[in-house]
């Protein structure tokens, strides 16, 4: 049997939408989670008097979620399709917790956005389709929720999807291509068995919809990217820089190059597991030397390329951002700290070029003085020391960030555009 390919899923939507139940119920139906466990669950959920949580549960592990009744953190459950092997990354849908669910939205190949039948789009739904899009999550699936509430009423269910699709099709999603599937999360209604209630619904259920998704593509054909996470001494290897092949494919005898430091250097020995390998593909954490290299110049947050295609060096870049939450306003001159991949550096706002709607993500204000909470921007950046920073379109997880001022995240975003160290342009002779 082919090992089946993984993907990370993220459950997104309003706060009281259903998001943990159904998740609850999807590991349930698909075997991840048994009837024992389920049990203890339900135990415990009466005994909290919140007797229909026993699925949300499931997910929400810390003693404070459950007696508060709301998700917080990001948890991890993995769970297999025919198809698929997935991790379920969900997604806090609570207002302070939006800054969690951009940590697992970067990190997610697709998203369900789940959207009570009930109680219709909320301020949330559009948030977080928005952030998804923003993101770059372009697979999606919608599950209109908690149909058993509404008695499965057809017309309720269209009622949701015309307005869900008028939102997805502004934020620039292609409707064509997204399935919209009434469920019942709670029930278990279309999750894996079609539900005998929803006769008038033709399409696939949840689960048969995850398998139609496609697989993101192993990225061995681009050049190699790996941001080292840790450096380790080992008696007898020497230094050992560790991280996870992010594209290309890192070879034993490849020449590389670790930047923005310079270092060069030919690959001895890949190691994963504590087994030996002769290269590492995307995904791959592993663990490696490299002949003639100085300790001071493989640290975190240096990235490993190809000594003839090195990782990119920014001088200064422009990337699209959302501003989570800021207590004041960002202005130019804001230099707050810039978490890309591996590297933590301080970057300086040198220009906000334009304000976009949320809602839609048109073009509101061109070169605003400031940007605040929730508003959505494309800004020039200027790192005070040199990173490699890549455009998302070229190498996703070296072209998206998350910015942290004041010990919390204030905004996040993805690079559109990179202006490589030495391709400055020249101030203009007066």
């Amino acid at each position: 049997m082919a090992e089946k390919d993984h993907m990370n899923l993220i459950f997104i939507g309003h706060v009281d939408h259903g998001k943990s139940t159904m998740v609850g119920r999807v590991l349930y139906e698909t075997g991840a989670l048994s009837e024992q466990q389920l049990r203890k669950l339900k135990e415990e959920a009466e005994k909290l008097g919140k007797a229909t949580f026993e699925f949300a549960f499931t997910m929400d592990t810390l003693k404070e979620e459950r007696e508060r009744g709301v998700t917080i953190d990001l948890s991890h459950k993995d769970f297999q399709t025919p198809k698929f092997y997935f991790t379920i990354i969900d997604a806090p849908g609570h207002r302070d917790f939006v800054k969690n669910m951009i940590t697992g939205a970067s990190q997610a190949d697709a998203a369900v956005l789940v959207c009570s039948a009930k109680e219709g789009i909320q301020p949330q739904t559009k948030e977080h389709a928005f952030l998804a899009k923003v993101l770059g999550i372009n697979q999606l699936i919608v599950a209109v929720n908690k149909m058993d509430s509404v008695n499965y009423d057809h017309v309720k269910y269209d009622e949701t999807k015309m307005q869900l699709s008028t939102l997805l099709k502004n934020i620039g999603y292609k409707v064509e291509n997204i399935p919209f599937i009434p469920v019942s999360g709670y029930l278990g209604a279309n999750l894996v068995k079609k539900a005998p209630e929803m006769t008038w619904y033709a399409g696939p259920t949840l689960v048969e919809a995850f398998d139609k998704l496609v697989a993101p593509s192993k990225p061995t054909d681009k050049p190699l990217r790996l941001p080292i996470q840790d450096v380790f001494t080992i008696t007898g290897h020497g230094t050992v820089p560790v991280g996870r092949v992010e594209t290309g494919i890192l070879k034993v005898n490849q020449s590389v190059c670790f930047m923005p430091s310079g270092a060069r250097g030919e690959v001895k020995k890949i190691e994963m597991h504590h087994q030996e390998l002769q290269q590492a593909v995307p995904g791959d954490n592993v663990g490696f030397n490299v002949k003639n290299v100085d300790k001071k110049d493989v640290r975190r947050g240096e990235v490993v390329g190809p000594s003839d295609k090195p990782p990119t060096v920014a001088a200064e870049f422009t990337a699209q951002i959302v501003v989570l939450e800021h207590p004041t306003a960002i202005g130019k001159g804001y230099t707050p700290v810039f978490h890309l991949h591996t590297a933590q550096v301080a970057c300086t706002f040198v220009e906000i070029l334009e304000k976009k709607d949320p809602k839609t993500g048109q073009t509101q204000q061109k070169n605003p003085d400031f940007i605040k909470t929730g508003d959505v921007a494309i800004v020039r950046i200027k790192p005070l020391k040199p990173v490699v920073v890549e455009k998302f379109s070229e190498f996703p997880p070296l072209g998206r960030f998350a910015i942290r001022d004041m010990g919390q995240t204030v905004a996040a975003g993805v690079v559109l555009e990179v202006v490589p160290r030495g391709a400055e342009v020249a101030p203009k002779a007066a």
